[in-house]
């Protein structure tokens, strides 16, 4: 392979690559629409040009063929009037246009022909602009639809999602730790309370073991304050009265003490 072809293929290939990129298939429909389009005026030009062409050569043909039969019927008129030589120069004329009418005649099925196949190419050619003016707008609107998805896909890409996702796991972690917190702190609370109704209970249980005991007391005959002693005529009924009912009393006493044991 020469050095010049291989030049010219690096360069026909970065042209190429240059015009793909720049290529725009929006414009590049438009731009086909177009092309499209002048190429349907030129076309009805040529067959308005082919349609003017066979009608002036069928008036030609048809001028052709009248003169041709006129000098046939002078050729005729002539040898009636017995002038032979006039007759005959009647009929090279008449010849002569018959001839044109005949080269006139073989041009004329020539263009018609012509002229019919413009036609269908021109019928051709309008029912491809207007298929491909509906799918230009096909296409136009795939494209847009296109470039929308694109777009959002790239603002998709952009978004940091796990980053989002990950603030949404420490916020939930943050949220259950205060859920816990907030439970210790009621469980304290509650804790406190109770220990308090404890303490509460054994300070009232301490004036009911000192009202045990001094009952005690006195049922035993312990020491009494001067102000609770009886009145001296009262001492000995009294002290046989306790002395009679004493059996009586320690079994009360000893059920409240057990009593006071099973709790």
């Amino acid at each position: 392979m020469g050095l010049f072809d291989r030049i010219s293929r690096v360069v026909r290939a970065n042209l190429n690559d240059m015009v793909n990129k720049a290529e725009d298939p929006e414009k590049i429909l438009e731009q086909s629409v177009t092309d499209m389009q002048e190429d349907l005026v030129q076309l009805r030009q040529a067959v308005a040009s082919a349609i003017a062409t066979q009608k002036r050569t069928q008036t030609q043909y048809n001028q052709a063929e009248s003169q041709s039969n006129q000098w046939q019927q002078r050729a005729a008129l002539a040898l009636q009037k017995g002038d032979e030589t006039l007759a005959r120069e009647a009929l090279v004329r008449k010849k002569s246009h018959a001839e044109t009418a005949a080269t006139l005649k073989s041009s004329l099925e020539q263009q018609s022909g012509q002229v019919e196949s413009l036609k269908r190419n021109l019928i051709g050619l309008e029912s491809k602009i207007s298929e491909a003016k509906t799918k230009k707008d096909m296409l136009k609107a795939r494209i847009s639809a296109a470039k929308a998805q694109e777009q959002l896909n790239n603002t998709i890409g952009t978004l940091n999602t796990g980053s989002s996702m990950a603030a949404f796991d420490r916020m939930e972690e943050k949220v259950l730790q205060i859920e816990a917190r907030a439970g210790a702190s009621a469980e304290l609370a509650a804790g406190g309370s109770n220990l308090e109704e404890q303490f509460r209970l054994l300070e009232s249980g301490g004036d009911v073991d000192d009202e045990l005991a001094q009952m005690k007391a006195q049922l035993t005959g312990g020491s009494v304050s001067q102000g609770q002693l009886p009145a001296a005529g009262k001492t000995a009924a009294t002290a046989n009265t306790t002395s009679e009912s004493s059996p009586v009393i320690d079994a009360e006493l000893e059920e409240l003490r057990s009593q006071l044991n099973k709790m």
